[in-house]
């Protein structure tokens, strides 16, 4: 009996484990199994049934409870009597509490499933909630959404749609359908009267949610079919979203598949998550709103503050004419002759415009020639009299009217029989006449030999403005001449009646003392700065002109010129403001001062910038010596406004030279040095030497000959191939453009293109290209593919840069296929929404873009996403690090561009590869297109056109 016990027990406990594992077909098994081991009956046949045994077919059962009675199942059995024993008992006990740990578990499991589900359902309204306050586009925000709800719920076809009952209208803000072709615009707002037949709307008036397959549902809210709204749906699913008692939209799902059911779960589960849904849809408008009206305000602040600052610039230009009225004024009796009265005049009206070719013309007293009593001129030394003839100067004379002539002007002139040219050809000519007593008596002129310095209509008006005074100094110094030898003529006189004059004199003796003092006022604020009180430019041009002339006259008087600029001192304005700025500079002034001798002068040039004269130096190294006590006199802080403000300074020295002979070279120089010390690093000192100056004619040079060589012709297009590298087959060209120097040979783009941007000639090159890349096409010199044309920033801004390069194309009959342009990043960001919508515009043509040097710059998917290009162009400098220790990197960076690409369907060039190692790891990454001297190096287009 005990063995019979013991067997049992472990048969039991083996049966309880299968029971939990395994499901009812091991469940009857081990129960026939096991009932023979119990209760040593054969052909024993039980099983666990619901449904008793009328309708399992079983011939006895037995109910089985839990301790509170309640039915956990039946057992049932076939074949043969079971007894009523204690064996039968004990199987009875053991199944009733297997079957109620199974409903147990079954609970608990319910309830599992449960937690899970309602967390997910959290998690999805958590990040609904996150993403209403990003940065995201509206469209990307709703693509998410829909990736969060159809984690929770059959969502293949998926709509949300805003309802404005007001103005009776739908949009459908977001739409994804695999069966219905239909892809309504998301900015489009649809009348309702366009949607009568719409479930959706029929469904949006009710105000509840609808499920179920298309056609009930459109008999049960009574809307007719539409063939023109889409397809029926197996099942369909729709609920509104609600605000303050008023739908606002809907969400709607539908399935095409008879097995693809939504549940009245599915439908609470939508209805509770559109309200989320909403509410991040109206934060995000609602901060999209906020956005266009900060923009909006933000737009009208900046043109407010534009017409500020034209505002200050007309005052300050009308205070320099006020300046230099009354200047004018003070020379006509300050000077001392006529030639310095004209000099005085010169540097007035050079500092109102470029006046660096100044020349006065009179008539003479016969009216039959003309003389120049005062000339300066770049080439042309002296200007002896002549006879009236046709020259530019006596047409004004004529005509008694301002002249402004460019060189196509004059040659037109010329052409008429107007004028006649005399001395060198000047590139702009500006003449007023000088008009006195409503008679012209002569000329003012200022003319330019080089394209930078051109007149424009307001130097005319200025110029002609002061002609008006100069006429009149110019008088009151032609009087005052001839006052001086009546003068002499009746001194005697004037001294037999100097007692009756006494009184009067003394009178007058006050008024010139109350004269002089308002003269010398006037003069002072003319020649110093308000700010600082020190002298300014035109006080220190003064002291250089004369220590020019000592130098000349003894090489043993040398001197120096220091060009100061305060680092960082735009930051300090910026960031504390201009009134702490002054102070700041107030007391660099005074520091500077407190460095240099009694006998220097030390002037403000305006801004940051001072400039000091050092006079009669021993050797050249006092002035280094100098300049390293300036250095460290600004190495302790500022105390301004109770802020300590740290500031250094970098100064350019120029030495006394026989080479100069004006003030201006040497300040100009001293400017130079200054900006090669702030190259190297600031706060120190740089001496202007040979090996600047040679820079700066090189540079000159350059700049000459380049302008010569756009004239002439001298800048040719080079074509590159752009090859599929797995098998080698051209599908494009890069046009690049090379310079034939008649003396230097063929030059390459980084040896003048910085100083054609300089001088503003990189458009006009740029415009050459696609010109150029153009006549090859239409010429056939490419039969296939397409030529990617550089743009610079400044076509880019151009508000028709759209409409040229579309004009261009025309003119030569090319497709706009066959014309790629290629900007860099900085290009498209400078001013992204005019690139934009030019981009946009000549995508409609035909014509894409390809983004150059990627991964160089901003590398930011913001814009790849937001600007329509065709591909983009790996930096060579990522080719060629793939080989070098730092190939990972490399490899890493290529490899992410690839990947970015991919998913915004661009194409990947990658530039530079030099060598077939190149070629296959770049391969190897991913890339499919190359360009580079291994497969192919650039040519001339006449070699691609077969003339050259």
């Amino acid at each position: 009996m005990a063995e019979l016990a013991a067997r049992s027990h472990a048969q039991t406990t083996d049966v309880l484990a299968l029971l939990q594992a395994d499901g009812l077909p091991s469940l009857n098994r081990q129960l026939v199994g096991w009932g023979e081991a119990v209760l040593g009956l054969q052909g024993l046949q039980l099983q666990r049934c619901h449904d008793g045994p009328a309708a399992c077919g079983c011939s006895r059962t037995v109910a089985l409870q839990d301790t509170e009675g309640a039915a956990l199942g039946r057992l049932c059995w076939q074949q043969g009597e079971l007894p009523r024993g204690a064996r039968w008992q004990q199987l009875l006990a053991v199944m009733q509490a297997w079957l109620l740990r199974d409903r147990q578990t079954a609970a608990l499991s319910h309830q599992v499933h449960a937690l899970e589900r309602a967390e997910r359902i959290q998690r999805a309204l958590f990040a609904v909630a996150d993403m209403a306050g990003s940065d995201l586009e509206m469209t990307e925000l709703l693509r998410i959404i829909h990736e969060i709800l159809r984690g929770l719920m059959y969502a293949d076809n998926l709509a949300i749609v805003r309802y404005d009952e007001d103005r009776q209208v739908l949009r459908f803000m977001y739409f994804v359908d695999l069966v219905d072709e239909l892809t309504p615009d998301a900015v489009q707002e649809i009348p309702l009267s366009e949607l009568d037949n719409s479930l959706t709307l029929a469904m949006i008036r009710s105000g509840e949610p609808a499920r179920g397959p298309s056609e009930p549902l459109r008999e049960k809210l009574g809307v007719p079919r539409d063939e023109l709204l889409g397809p029926d749906s197996a099942d369909w699913l729709g609920v509104p979203m609600v605000r303050s008692g008023r739908v606002r939209g809907a969400i709607v799902v539908q399935s095409y598949d008879e097995r693809q059911r939504f549940s009245a779960e599915d439908e609470a589960l939508l209805s509770y998550v559109a309200q989320h849904i909403l509410t991040a849809l109206e934060r995000k408008e609602a901060r999209d709103e906020l956005e266009a009206q900060v923009e909006a305000r933000t737009r009208a602040l900046n043109q407010a503050n534009q017409e500020l600052r034209l505002e200050v610039q007309e005052r300050q230009r009308g205070e320099r004419l006020q300046q230099a009225l009354f200047r004018i004024a003070e020379l006509s009796v300050s000077t001392a002759t006529l030639e310095d009265f004209y000099r005085a005049v010169h540097r007035v009206v050079g500092e109102l415009l470029d006046a660096r070719n100044f020349y006065i013309a009179l008539l003479a007293a016969d009216g039959d020639e003309l003389v120049f009593p005062y000339s300066v001129d770049e080439r042309d030394a002296a200007r002896p009299p002549r006879k009236l003839s046709k020259g530019l100067t006596e047409y004004v004379l004529r005509h008694g009217e301002p002249l402004l002539a460019d060189r196509t002007r004059i040659i037109e002139l010329a052409a008429s029989g107007e004028v006649q040219s005399f001395g060198s050809r000047s590139v702009c000519w500006l003449g007023v006449p000088l008009i006195c007593d409503d008679r012209t008596v002569g000329v003012l002129a200022v003319q330019s030999y080089t394209d930078e310095a051109r007149f424009s209509q307001r130097d005319l008006e200025l110029l002609t403005f002061v002609s008006y005074h100069i006429a009149t100094g110019l008088q009151r110094k032609q009087a005052q001449d001839s006052l001086q030898q009546a003068y002499q003529e009746l001194e005697q006189r004037v001294a037999d009646r100097t007692r009756e004059l006494a009184a009067t004199n003394r009178e007058l003796v006050d008024q010139i003392g109350e004269r002089q003092r308002i003269e010398e006022r006037l003069k002072h604020q003319a020649l110093h700065d308000g700010l600082t009180g020190l002298p300014n430019r035109r006080f220190l041009l003064d002291r250089l002109e004369l220590a020019l002339m000592r130098y000349r006259l003894d090489h043993d008087r040398g001197f120096a010129v220091l060009f100061v600029d305060l680092d960082r001192f735009k930051v300090v304005n910026d960031s504390v403001g201009h009134l702490v700025g002054d102070e700041l500079l107030k007391q660099a002034a005074t520091r500077i001062q407190g460095v240099i001798r009694d006998s220097d002068v030390v002037a403000r040039l305006g801004g940051d910038e001072f400039a000091i004269l050092l006079e009669d130096l021993r050797d050249d190294a006092a002035a280094c010596r100098v300049a390293q006590s300036l250095i460290e006199a600004f190495a302790d802080p500022v105390r301004v406004a109770g802020k300590e403000l740290f500031s250094s300074a970098s100064i350019g020295i120029t030495l006394a030279h026989p080479r100069y002979l004006r003030a201006e070279e040497l300040l100009r120089d001293a400017d130079a040095a200054m900006y090669r010390a702030k190259e190297r690093g600031r706060q120190r000192f740089e001496v202007f030497d040979e090996r600047l100056r040679a820079e700066a004619l090189r540079v000159l040079d350059l700049e000459g000959d380049l302008r010569r060589g756009l004239t002439r012709g001298e800048f040719e297009v080079f074509l590159q191939p752009i090859v599929r590298m797995d098998d080698r087959s051209v599908t494009g060209h890069e046009a690049l453009l090379r310079w034939r120097h008649p003396k230097r040979g063929l030059l390459l783009p980084d040896e003048f293109l910085g100083v054609a941007e300089d001088i503003g000639c990189l458009e006009q090159m740029d415009w050459l290209v696609l010109d150029r890349a153009c006549q090859i096409l239409a010429s056939g010199g490419v039969r296939h593919g397409y030529i990617c044309v550089n743009v610079n920033a400044r076509q880019l801004r151009s508000s028709d840069f759209d409409r040229l390069v579309l004009d261009t194309l025309k003119r030569h009959n090319v497709a706009g296929e066959r014309v790629r342009l290629e900007v860099t990043e900085g290009a498209l960001l400078e001013d992204p929404e005019t690139t934009r919508t030019a981009l946009l515009q000549l995508r409609e043509a035909g014509v894409v873009a390809q983004l150059d040097d990627f991964g160089t710059g901003y590398s930011s998917l913001s814009y790849l996403h937001r600007f329509p290009l065709k591909a983009v162009k790996i930096d060579r400098s990522f080719v060629a690090g793939l080989l070098t220790d730092e190939g990972d990197s490399s490899a890493a960076v290529v490899r992410a561009i690839v990947a970015i690409a991919g998913s915004l369907h661009l194409e990947v060039i990658a530039e530079g590869i030099e060598t077939p190692a190149q070629a296959t790891r770049v391969t190897e990454l991913g890339c499919v297109y190359g360009q580079g001297y291994w497969y192919a190096r650039p040519s001339s287009a006449g070699a691609v056109l077969g003339v050259g």
